[in-house]
């Protein structure tokens, strides 16, 4: 049990939500995207919001300044998030505008907007869950999506609050987080991508 929370712990990192939404928006979306719009987000944002943040990991790791993925210290979770806000303000200015597109807009916005949340908790020495702000701001970009577009993507919906469930029992379980910080971490990211829905839906 311990070895299989452990696993999705890894799998479900929120490190990859960023690249989920823009994958789960390209996959809904009804609008026509030509192949040059979809690489020119897909690629730039993988190498920002993953290749990049390992390369910084494995440096900051090596050097000792942080000493797990999971980055359990109060200071090492400012690197992180650091890090996560300054690449996630790159594709906000720099890649999307070069194709763009307004639910990605707002997607990287209403992230950034939990990470700065996250850090200014930190600050007042509160360690919400990564892993849960993550999934939720994925599972109300889905919903928003859905609504935006009037497709039905229940099934979608369904998985992804499935997993957030699955995560919240592995922060749990392996006594990463405690019940608040996993409840406080999963309502930054439901609400900050629900503040957004305004200027676009």
């Amino acid at each position: 049990m311990r070895l299989f929370l452990k696993i999705i712990s890894y799998l479900l990192h929120p490190l990859f939500i960023p690249f989920a939404g823009t994958i789960a928006y390209f996959l809904i979306t009804p609008k026509y995207s030509p192949l040059e719009v979809q690489s020119g987000n897909i690629l730039p944002i993988f190498i920002l919001t993953i290749i990049i943040p390992i390369i910084c990991y494995l440096i900051l790791r090596n050097v000792g300044v942080i000493s797990s993925v999971f980055m359990p210290d109060l200071k090492e979770r400012k690197y992180q998030l650091y890090i996560s806000l300054g690449l996630l303000l790159m594709v906000l200015f720099k890649v999307i505008p070069n194709n763009f597109t307004i639910e990605l807009h707002y997607y990287f916005l209403g992230l950034i907007a939990g990470l700065f949340s996250a850090l200014v908790l930190l600050f007042l020495n509160f360690k919400c869950s990564m892993h849960l702000l993550g999934m939720g701001s994925l599972l109300m970009f889905l919903i928003n999506l859905s609504i935006h577009f009037e497709i039905n993507v229940t099934i979608a919906i369904s998985i992804v609050t499935l997993l957030c469930g699955l995560v919240a029992t592995s922060r749990l379980y392996l006594k990463a987080h405690t019940k608040s910080e996993v409840i406080i971490g999963f309502a930054i990211g439901l609400l900050t991508q629900l503040f957004t829905i305004k200027f676009w839906l």
